[in-house]
């Protein structure tokens, strides 16, 4: 177990202990709406590390290498933030195949440009929520104003990586 996970359990052991000391019908509460949450995870969880495996499996490492890989340049960049942009879903979903394409061969900057462009730039997000709530001027604005972060990033990731990884 690594120690962010040995962390988490410990918090949520003495919160349950905690809660439970104070009122042991909300710590009854807590742990049944635990449940019901795990519940609703499982399947995503499940269908994300699929997918992840099979990307694993089904993508030769040269080909995410060649496209997408240290030292892809501004092609691996654009890629990147293309990428994350049009891919659905939340963090339980992109993390696993993040965490895969890593293993497999994307590069630092490519992968910082992927997940910065799906934090500003996630396509159903917009469509679903910025859009109805705060109008197309506004949305427009921000992305507009927001289009060059994940490039940016990207690349600073990349020449800090490259800068660190020859040194250590």
């Amino acid at each position: 177990m690594d120690t962010s996970t040995v962390i988490m359990l410990a918090a949520a052991i003495v919160t349950l202990v905690i809660v439970y000391w104070n009122s042991p019908d909300a710590a009854s509460k807590g742990l049944s709406a635990t449940g019901a949450l795990i519940l609703e995870i499982i399947p995503r969880m499940i269908a994300a590390f699929m997918l992840a495996g099979l990307i694993q499996a089904v993508v030769p490492q040269d080909v995410i290498v060649r496209w997408m890989g240290h030292g892809s340049g501004v092609k691996g960049l654009l890629i990147g933030m293309t990428l994350g942009s049009v891919t659905p879903g939340g963090p339980m979903t992109h993390f696993p195949v993040i965490a895969s394409l890593y293993k497999v061969g994307i590069g630092v900057g490519p992968l910082v440009a992927y997940l910065t462009a799906w934090s500003l730039f996630g396509l159903q997000r917009i469509i679903m929520w910025e859009i109805p709530f705060l109008g197309p001027k506004v949305v427009a604005v921000r992305v507009a104003v927001s289009l060059f972060f994940p490039f940016l990033a990207g690349w600073l990731s990349e020449l800090i990586w490259s800068k660190l990884h020859l040194h250590v």
